[in-house]
């Protein structure tokens, strides 16, 4: 089955997704802003120090572990006995977490309720942990609007591992030819692609509205 149609109502030709039934947002750096810096910037004496604990010891890959189910106080107790110099900056990590969730990106959180009104179906795939996430969803409403969602940390599994996005399906009986996929993480695009999802790779030179707007959903 061919992915695009072209249409002729209109002087216009465009291409247009056959059949986009769902929309699947990733969460972090797509609808919510969220970074480690909005707290450490104030608790370091300059940047350099900042970034260095943020890349070697508060890691990425370290907070990826709670993301995929690790609990947040089995992390830090690790983390401390490894880095014990560094304990009260560890400690603050989750301790302090919520100042880390600046706000939600208000150009794309606009956009759920025109979707919803043309009848798409809108959920999350998110890795997130568990324990944190709920601090987001108490604090945003735009997430009470979406149909559905998988938090990585709940299933012990997260992005880009094919299972992770085979739940999804399987949970809310999605086909991935008739979604379209949405994230900042380029690695994870490339796994939704072999799956069949349609996608929108959101980094920073893109504008979201735009984009659904040239495969005619808003």
């Amino acid at each position: 089955m061919p992915l695009f149609t072209i249409s002729k109502s209109t002087r216009a030709v465009y291409l247009r997704p056959v059949n986009i039934k769902n929309i699947v947002f990733d969460y972090g750096g797509v609808l919510v802003d969220w970074n480690p810096r909005y707290l450490y910037k104030d608790l370091f004496g300059s940047e350099g120090e900042m970034e260095y604990f943020l890349e070697n010891i508060c890691s990425s890959a370290w907070n990826e572990q709670q993301d995929a189910g690790r609990p947040l106080d089995v992390a830090t107790q690790e983390l401390q006995q490894k880095y014990p110099e560094h304990q009260a900056l560890i400690q603050r990590y989750y301790d302090d977490w919520e100042v880390m969730l600046k706000d939600e990106i208000p150009e794309n959180t606009r956009l759920i309720k025109p979707l919803k009104s043309r009848n798409f179906k809108l959920y999350g795939l998110s890795n997130w942990s568990g324990e944190t996430f709920p601090i987001a969803y108490d604090r945003f409403d735009f997430f009470k609007e979406l149909d559905g969602m998988i938090i990585s940390g709940n299933e012990k599994m997260m992005k880009p591992q094919k299972e992770i996005y085979f739940l999804l399906m399987d949970r809310f009986n999605l086909k991935a030819e008739e979604s379209v996929f949405i994230d900042d993480n380029a690695k994870n695009i490339e796994v939704a692609k072999e799956l069949d999802f349609q996608t929108i790779h959101f980094n920073g030179s893109v504008n979201l509205e735009k984009e659904l707007q040239k495969m005619n959903i808003i």
